[in-house]
């Protein structure tokens, strides 16, 4: 029985194959006809002109910047206040604070240690008494949530001004 009526079904939709299809290809004809293909013609090209590149005294727009510094000569005049010429440098005090990002704390018995990360992507850890920035920025304090600097800023005249920054924490939802 199941065999019957599969056959009959195949049969009805065979049937259907077979239908009279000339009124639909004559309609198909008259269209082709009728109408014209239209291409839009191409729009003329403009002409490219080369501009040559001529700062060749100046850093190439695809060379990575080279972090800043200041002039480490130090002009000093008695009785005023300077920083110590002969003190090494440490790796933060290449870049300007706003070139570095507080990117979190570390600490254990009472010690605690300030995540920087530099212009060139590398991750530093600071505490109280180590320098960064470019104006001899001596961390006096470290929190969880920021960094306190005691800067040296040259006035001009040869003497050192004292000046206290603060580095807050990295925002990476402020994208600041």
């Amino acid at each position: 029985m199941r065999a019957l009526l599969t056959v009959v079904v195949s049969a009805l939709f065979l049937t259907g194959c077979f239908d009279d299809l000339s009124d639909i290809q004559a309609e198909l004809e008259t269209v082709k006809a009728n109408t014209r293909p239209r291409v839009e013609p191409l729009p003329q090209a403009k002409e490219f002109i080369h501009i040559p590149y001529t700062m060749a005294n100046v850093r190439s727009p695809f060379a990575e910047p080279t972090p800043e510094a200041i002039q480490d000569r130090i002009s000093q005049q008695q009785d005023c206040m300077h920083p110590d010429p002969e003190r090494r440098k440490e790796p933060l005090e290449r870049f300007a604070l706003d070139n570095l990002k507080m990117r979190g704390t570390l600490g254990d018995q009472g010690q605690i240690w300030a995540l920087v990360e530099s212009a060139d992507k590398a991750l530093h850890r600071i505490t109280v008494n180590n320098y960064m920035g470019l104006f001899h920025g001596k961390v006096t304090r470290v929190e969880p949530t920021h960094i306190d600097l005691l800067e040296l800023i040259p006035d001009g005249s040869g003497c050192w001004v004292e000046r206290t920054t603060r580095v807050q924490m990295f925002d990476a939802t402020a994208g600041n």
